[in-house]
């Protein structure tokens, strides 16, 4: 019984080792900040930086993840005014690879 539960606490750890390993590294080499929307559609995002002093433009391909509050939406959803939390990859900076808007505020 005893040499039965060791087999098994190795297996479950070399489970979760290698299917850990994927996991880690979707979250390497990405850059995320935040936002106001100033203009969505089109393919590309212009937004503000989160305290407003400079705006930029990113590139949103079709194969970017959009949520908004949560729940899947598209890029000409964000209305101007709308906080946005971008990720884009590090080797460049203005192509998304996930926005995530919140639209209702918390009271």
């Amino acid at each position: 019984m005893r040499m039965w539960s060791f087999s098994l606490l190795l297996t479950a750890l070399a489970l979760v080792f290698f299917v850990g390993q994927p996991l880690q590294a979707d979250d390497k080499g990405q850059n995320t900040h935040e936002g106001k929307v100033v203009k969505a559609g089109d393919g590309k995002l212009l937004m503000t930086d989160k305290d407003g002093s400079k705006q930029h433009t990113h590139i949103v391909p079709a194969t970017a993840k959009i949520t908004c509050d949560g729940k899947e939406c598209k890029l000409e959803d964000l209305k101007e005014g709308t906080m946005v939390r971008v990720t884009t990859k590090d080797d460049t900076e203005k192509t998304v690879s996930k926005i995530e808007a919140k639209t209702k505020t918390n009271k």
